[in-house]
């Protein structure tokens, strides 16, 4: 087992490694930008080294800083969190060369998942139900539209490097893609350095349910059920919950088999998720595959009994897994808690936190890395807490929810609670009948 352990992140997903690492008799450090100097990461971690200005970049993005704190405190592995360098198949491959564990998939894993059309590819190869589309990257507009029609409109198309809906564009008809295909490209090409593109039919009416999967070094490979991620805005996620109201304990076998086959086709090591849609008709389509702990990977613990991370470290160390497929036991639900005005676009609401009472009771978790008086920086996520509630069923988690959001007070910034309190009133919300499009049409207006 390691003897420590830095962690090439910040915030509460960094304070939660640390956690689990003190509970295995792991020593931890904290890595931190200046803007970083006060959070709690770095109080809690056995030690601390300043890698870094506030910009991402030349801190938490910059993998010669993190890779010389790791030399100076003599760290024997690295837990990259998620975001920043987490699906970065370069740092995973330095990791390697300087002697240091990364936490996480090896870089060809990384590879061969990131790049969303040979993803795609390798998932219809294993067997994995794969939307239709092109076949590996659009060469033109004119096979473009050859391939529509041949499918049927409505299409989309996709950045291959893409993610958070960036380079993404929806074509109802055949005149429309030229300028889509343009707008694309371009986005693409500012936000990833690759346009490449490529096209799928546009599933219509679905939902965004993922699998939780772990697999060890050996080759063995597990679920953890799913979670159902359809309430977005933006392709952002902001409500997560285990089960899904729409998956039977049948589609629920049928998608985590599928899960093990498209993560033992890579030999995959370490945590990480299929991400499949599924239309109104219970049929299910491989996504992506994200290769790294999900922000969301709180609620699977609650209804699994399953600590994640003591999981993944574990994995990163050899130590096989028990090769057992877990289902819920019980329902769980998140709420991102956002630094951010609903009322005005979800428009970023750093600043100074004057007063904070964190909610409690049974069956409430909270993840967080902020306390009163904390300033929140305007340079990363805007993220500052995470919401997990647990109960016997849907129904008590709902009410159980929305009295702990009542109960959530934050001070002197803006935050999504407001907006979290309105939906589990929403009736649309508490059938467990919407769509990822839910709230494109949801009011805003009154929170």
């Amino acid at each position: 087992m390691f003897k420590k352990i830095l962690i090439a992140n910040r915030g509460e997903i960094a304070l939660r490694i640390i956690r689990t690492c003190r509970e295995m008799g792991i020593k931890t450090v904290a890595v931190y930008s200046t803007a970083d100097r006060e959070s709690l990461h770095v109080r809690f971690a056995d030690e601390a080294v300043c890698i870094g200005p506030a910009a991402s970049r030349q801190s938490y993005l910059s993998i010669p800083n993190i890779i010389s704190a790791a030399e100076i405190t003599n760290a024997d592995a690295i837990h990259p969190g998620y975001g920043f360098l987490s699906e970065n198949a370069e740092f995973s491959r330095i990791c390697a060369e300087y002697g240091i564990k990364f936490i996480g998939a090896t870089a060809d894993q990384i590879n061969s998942m990131g790049d969303k059309a040979t993803a795609k590819a390798t998932m219809r190869d294993s067997g994995v139900p794969v939307i239709p589309g092109s076949d590996g990257l659009l060469e033109s507009v004119e096979e473009g539209i050859r391939l529509s029609n041949e499918m049927g409109y409505p299409v989309i198309v996709k950045a291959t490097a893409g993610g958070g809906g960036r380079g993404m564009r929806i074509i109802h008809k055949a005149e429309d893609f030229q300028k889509a295909w343009d707008d694309a490209k371009m986005e693409s090409g500012a936000a990833f350095g690759n346009d490449g593109l490529y096209l799928e039919k546009f599933i219509e009416e679905p939902r965004h349910i993922e699998i939780q999967i772990v697999g060890d070094q050996n080759g063995r490979v597990c679920h953890l059920s799913e979670r159902d991620c359809s309430i977005q805005r933006r392709h952002q996620k902001l409500v997560e919950e285990t089960p899904s109201p729409i998956v039977s304990q049948e589609l629920r076998e049928k998608m985590g088999e599928a899960a093990i086959k498209g993560a033992a086709a890579i030999g995959y090591e370490g945590a990480g998720t299929i991400e499949f849609l599924v239309d109104k008709h219970g049929k299910f389509y491989f996504m992506e595959m994200n290769t790294r702990i999900q922000v969301e990977h709180p609620i699977t613990e609650e209804v699994t009994d399953f600590d994640l991370i003591k999981e993944q470290i574990k994995v990163a160390a050899g130590v096989p897994i028990s090769g057992t497929n877990y289902f819920p036991k019980l329902y769980a639900m998140e709420c991102r808690i956002n630094a951010e005005d609903p009322k005005n676009n979800f428009r970023p609401s750093p600043g100074k936190i004057t007063n904070l009472h964190f909610p409690g009771g049974h069956g409430v978790r909270i993840d967080s890395h902020v306390y009163a008086g904390y300033t929140i920086p305007s340079n990363y996520d805007s993220m500052i807490a995470k919401l997990i509630v647990t109960g016997q069923s849907r129904a008590e988690v709902l009410t159980r929810m929305k009295r702990a959001l009542q109960e959530f007070v934050i001070e002197g910034i803006k935050t999504t609670i407001p907006f979290h309190i309105k939906l589990m009133d929403d009736e649309t919300f508490k059938s467990g009948l919407f769509t990822t499009a839910f709230l494109e049409t949801f009011d805003f207006s009154d929170l």
